[in-house]
């Protein structure tokens, strides 16, 4: 898995992902894991990652991962988003959550990306071609540590945000670092997946990043929800630990 993701472009993973999909869903049924985005059960769940191999981390019919499916109960429990008739940008749209979003006839739904073929606009994240106060909810996760220029990214995602609109904008975040590393001189590829633990990387964010979105004008909420579930939960749903960040546009 960790090779096959180094070396495929991810557009091209997202095209093959679409086309076997309905094949390793039938291979790998089972009742051992359950994905909550869609309650569809397994007999396992598949390793990922690019460095550092995560056990029971993709789900191989929906192609979740721990983040996606943690977000997800988070949205589904705690808020109004998934029933609210609102108006929803999706940054880098994840492909478990595209298939289900756009299925919502009560959302105003677009996606944006500058590659994914599931974009419906072809856009740079640091110049978003949509009009200020658009937006009622933006997700954007796991994007920001792949923009060299992340706080002009910050910025326009609050710029298209409307008043009392939130932004949720997950990001591989290490806990032991208080302030983000980067290095603009690291370049090449493997020297980005060993230093930032992928190859289109380019920081890891420490525990200051909360107060980096504040920088742009959000109020940030850090909610911790794996410690709003219990061990059956974890273990059946295949979750690991990460922060979702909530920004408000005040």
């Amino acid at each position: 898995m960790k090779w096959l993701l180094n070396l495929i472009p991810r557009p091209w993973l997202i095209r093959f992902s679409i086309l076997f999909q309905p094949i390793i869903r039938w291979y790998f049924k089972g009742n051992r894991f359950t994905d909550p985005i869609d309650g569809s059960s397994y007999r396992k769940f598949l390793p990922y990652g690019y460095q550092k191999i995560r056990e029971n981390a993709l789900c191989p019919g929906t192609l979740s991962l721990e983040r996606h499916r943690l977000l997800w109960l988070y949205l589904d429990r705690e808020t109004s988003f998934l029933s609210d008739s609102i108006k929803v940008l999706h940054v880098a749209p994840e492909q478990v959550f595209y298939q289900k979003f756009k299925a919502f006839s009560h959302w105003k739904y677009t996606t944006t990306d500058l590659h994914s073929p599931l974009a419906d606009v072809k856009a740079d994240i640091c110049a978003l071609p949509f009009e200020d106060n658009s937006y009622d909810l933006i997700l954007c996760n796991h994007v920001l540590e792949h923009i060299p220029n992340d706080r002009k990214a910050m910025s326009e995602l609050y710029r298209v945000l409307k008043k009392e609109g939130t932004l949720i904008a997950q990001v591989p975040l290490d806990e032991n670092r208080t302030t983000t590393f980067e290095d603009n001189s690291i370049t090449d590829s493997r020297e980005r997946s060993k230093i930032f633990g992928q190859y289109d990387h380019v920081r890891i964010y420490g525990k200051d990043y909360f107060n980096l979105l504040g920088t742009v004008g959000f109020l940030v909420k850090e909610v911790d929800y794996t410690n709003q579930l219990n061990e059956r939960e974890i273990e059946k749903y295949g979750l690991k630990r990460e922060l979702i960040p909530v920004a408000k546009k005040p």
